[in-house]
């Protein structure tokens, strides 16, 4: 396998657009970070057997060259695969809005409120346990809880009466947050972590919402597609001495603007 020294030199613009761009199972918070800032993220094996079929699946791209070994010698690199799909999902936080539906029930029904990084490591668990497979390791969070610590990782939280309904993770870079998962306990409330996400960031001097992968759901956020190429250069253009993002706990009622779309 083509072996890389770090993040810093792994150059993504002529990898796969639909596979693995790299292996390596340091998922320490300087590694993460490393890789966050060059456009890559972690996609760690839920079991032996998935590290063993990574192997198998990826052999032939492993010698080509097409798949990188990121760092030093590990036990088993197989463990996490490293993804930087092309194209890529992001979502500007100036076109950030919820559907009509839900801004009318924030309006008329819902007493939701949000707040930014009060219960982050809640929020990873929430998110961890509706996932199949759970690539959300132990170790991948207390990575997680580290950057968090450090000031790269946040959470918004979505709550009813005191009760978490909905959430969003992730990791800032600069004007870029990648989203690395959210939740909901009730309908909407994914939606409504995101939006307020979108809210506080732009507040920060924040641009982007990175969805990380394509599905119906991050469309129906109003996600689009921008080349891989597009959005590496973005990252390495920004600043990243940022202001942080405000911390307030707030009505979600804000968020429903009359002019609202579908």
């Amino acid at each position: 396998m083509s072996r890389c020294p770090g993040w810093e030199a792994l150059d993504v613009r002529d990898a796969a657009p639909d596979g693995p761009v790299a292996f390596s199972a340091d998922l320490s918070p300087a590694s993460l970070l490393a890789a966050y800032r060059a456009g890559v993220y972690p996609f760690p094996a839920a079991d032996e057997y998935t590290s063993a079929l990574n192997e198998v699946v990826f052999a032939d791209q492993d010698r080509q060259g097409r798949i990188r070994l990121v760092g030093e010698e590990s036990a088993d690199p197989y463990a996490v695969s490293w993804w930087s799909p092309d194209p890529r999902p992001v979502l500007p936080v100036s076109a950030t809005h919820l559907s009509r539906s839900l801004a009318r029930r924030l309006r008329n029904r819902l007493a939701w409120s949000t707040s930014l990084d009060r219960r982050f490591e809640r929020v990873v668990r929430e998110c961890r346990a509706a996932r199949v497979p759970q690539w959300l390791t132990e170790e991948l969070i207390a990575s997680l809880i580290r950057l968090h610590d450090l000031g790269h990782a946040h959470s918004v939280e979505v709550w009813e009466d005191g009760e978490l309904v909905g959430g969003v993770f992730g990791v800032r870079v600069g004007s870029v947050f990648s989203m690395d998962s959210m939740f909901f306990h009730r309908s909407g409330a994914s939606k409504v972590a995101v939006t307020d996400l979108a809210a506080r960031f732009a507040q920060a001097g924040g641009e982007l919402l990175d969805a990380q992968r394509d599905s119906p759901h991050v469309r129906s956020l109003g996600c689009v597609l921008v080349p891989r190429e597009q959005y590496v250069r973005h990252l390495r253009r920004i600043a990243r001495d940022n202001p942080p993002m405000p911390t307030a706990t707030l009505p979600a009622r804000r968020l429903a603007q009359p002019t609202e779309s579908h």
